[in-house]
């Protein structure tokens, strides 16, 4: 459930309910009422949505319209029903919902969503720049739209707080599918992960000691597994064992200390992440050939390409394979095969967000006032504003801070 911001009177903060009348009229005068639409995924493999029926609650009672396709919430647990008692309203064309002031959907948007949509509308959506192509950004260029991805929107402190959040369910999922092909006849060795009296514990090898790790490794070590944790930084592996409150066997990465590590492990979990949108590729073909048969590798950094030289690209539906004896699981978005868990992660944050873009008078201002969220912005009206983006495809690119003064003046 998310709590609403005030018991009283909502759309009004309690700075607002002190002011004189005259004082609330000016500020009403800037406040925006936003329509927001939810699309359903077309993807087969995603599952989630972006607000769950409390959230639309909350978002309506503040005064603004959330109109959400027909079903587009089945595949995470929430009926129509929900939504349209929560104060949603339930459209059968998916043009309409493409007709919002704001488009809020998890995936990104397809060429054919593109093209319903009109000019100067905002989005909100996950970009995977990796699975993008020049006509994705020139599509959404010509409509003026303002962009935003998910993965790159930031704090106050920096940090990126969906990235994070959906992070923490990505480590906390790869140990249970994991333990799952490994525990499986068919995929792995009918090993139960964990350790018991007596017998060897089930070795966990994870690469990256992020979020990803980070909680890969809390789920490992409390079933009773025997972890190690390889990366780079030796500040991130001192924080990791800061974080775990225990001793844990750490080292950075080398070649041949990976390759002895990878002989004996159970599981191998690849959580590297690259700022540049392309992770390194750590482990070869040779280095797995050498694994043992019936041990489990989860490349969660499939979604750049990924860490081991032996992972292609599979799906929720088709999960894995088999190469040198070793299973694969290289699914981009693991979070999704936990829709109604994520769904209230991605809710949480954007339902409060959708609040502040309302009452600062549009996502123009709310871009002006927050910095942190800005940074989300890959388009602004149309214009790339992403340099990475520029860089990878070829593409011109302005700062964004620039441009919004420009169209302020």
């Amino acid at each position: 459930m998310i709590p609403a911001y005030n018991d009283y009177s909502p759309g009004l903060s309690q700075s607002e309910r002190l002011m004189p009348q005259e004082e609330m009229l000016e500020t009403g005068r800037r406040e925006s009422q936003l329509t927001i639409g939810l699309p359903k995924e077309k993807p087969y493999d995603e599952n989630r949505i972006a607000l769950v029926p409390e959230a639309v609650n909350l978002i309506v009672e503040n005064g603004h319209r959330v109109m959400i396709e027909t079903g587009a919430g089945n595949r995470a647990h929430f009926q129509d029903k929900e939504y349209s008692e929560a104060g949603g309203e339930i459209v059968e064309k998916a043009s309409d919902i493409f007709k919002a002031d704001i488009v809020l959907k998890v995936g990104p948007v397809t060429s054919e969503e593109i093209d319903m949509m009109r000019e100067r509308q905002t989005l909100f959506s996950s970009l995977n720049t990796m699975h993008r192509d020049r006509e994705y950004f020139r599509q959404l260029s010509q409509r003026k739209t303002t962009a935003i991805a998910f993965e790159l929107i930031r704090d106050a402190s920096g940090t990126y707080p969906l990235r994070r959040s959906v992070s923490e369910i990505v480590g906390k999922a790869t140990i249970m599918i994991a333990s799952y092909y490994l525990s499986s006849e068919s995929y792995g060795r009918g090993v139960m992960l964990g350790g018991f009296p007596g017998i060897h514990p089930t070795e966990v090898l994870i690469i990256g000691a992020g979020t990803v790790g980070e909680n890969a490794a809390r789920v490992a070590i409390g079933l009773g597994a025997m972890v190690k944790v390889y990366d780079y930084s030796v500040h991130r592996l001192r924080r990791l064992q800061e974080k775990l409150r225990m001793q844990v066997f750490t080292s950075v990465i080398q070649p041949g200390l990976l390759a002895r590590a990878l002989e004996t492990a159970d599981i191998v979990i690849g959580a590297v992440h690259s700022a540049q949108g392309k992770a390194p590729c750590l482990i070869t073909d040779e280095m797995v050939s050498n694994m043992k048969s019936g041990s489990v590798i989860i490349d969660v950094s499939i979604d750049q390409g990924g860490c081991f030289e032996t992972s292609r690209l599979t799906n929720h539906n088709d999960p894995v394979f088999i190469r040198h004896g070793v299973t694969h699981y290289c699914v981009p978005n693991i979070a999704s095969g936990f829709p109604h868990t994520s769904s209230f992660i991605l809710s949480n944050y954007f339902a409060p967000v959708l609040v502040e873009i309302g009452r600062s008078g549009g996502i123009d201002n709310y871009l002006r006032m927050n910095y942190g969220f800005s940074r989300g912005t890959y388009l602004y009206n149309g214009i790339l504003t992403n340099s990475h983006i520029g860089e990878l495809f070829h593409l011109p690119f302005q700062d964004i801070d620039l441009i919004m003064s420009a169209f302020r003046g």
